[in-house]
């Protein structure tokens, strides 16, 4: 684990064979797709698909989740923001995460330290936030917001497919 409370997996990617890679691009295509049809797709049992799966999720290697929509379950406003930090980043990053509003928080490298991406209901509930949580956190000493216009794209599937680059895969 690491400071922040989520798993190192820089080794994992390492360690999937393709059997593997094929399970996970079929819930990636349909998470709720059974075992028995992921097995009939990859050449495994039933079980052995359960089996492959339980692992994959207790190693953290994947998570199983509902993705929403957050315009149609009553979020209007999506934002980035880009935080400077004078001090320890990574325990800001480690207060930022403990934000329930906030869902996403990485350490860059670049002009800012941090971004965290945060899905709220509204304009003053996105102003509340900025002002009065991640603005109040020791260390931060700038924060600049980038507002969600439109989401042209969004993907989950990185860790399917073989570590050759994707533009590979098609020649």
């Amino acid at each position: 684990m690491t400071r922040s409370g989520t798993r190192d997996h820089r080794d994992h990617r390492d360690h999937l064979d393709d059997t593997s890679r094929a399970i996970i691009r079929e819930l990636q295509e349909d998470g709720r797709r059974p075992y028995a049809s992921i097995g009939k797709a990859v050449g495994l049992s039933e079980a052995a698909v359960r089996q492959r799966v339980q692992k994959l999720v207790d190693s953290g290697v994947m998570q199983i989740v509902a993705v929403t929509d957050p315009t149609q379950v009553g979020f209007a406003r999506q934002a980035m923001i880009a935080i400077s930090v004078s001090g320890d980043v990574e325990q800001v990053a480690d207060e930022l995460s403990t934000i329930g509003d906030v869902d996403y928080v990485v350490v860059t490298a670049g002009s800012f330290d941090l971004l965290a991406e945060v899905v709220v209901e509204d304009d003053e509930h996105l102003l509340g936030l900025v002002n009065g949580r991640i603005r109040s956190i020791p260390g931060v000493t700038r924060t600049e917001t980038f507002l969600y216009l439109k989401l042209v794209k969004q993907t989950y599937d990185w860790g399917a497919h073989s570590s050759a680059p994707r533009a590979m895969e098609s020649q």
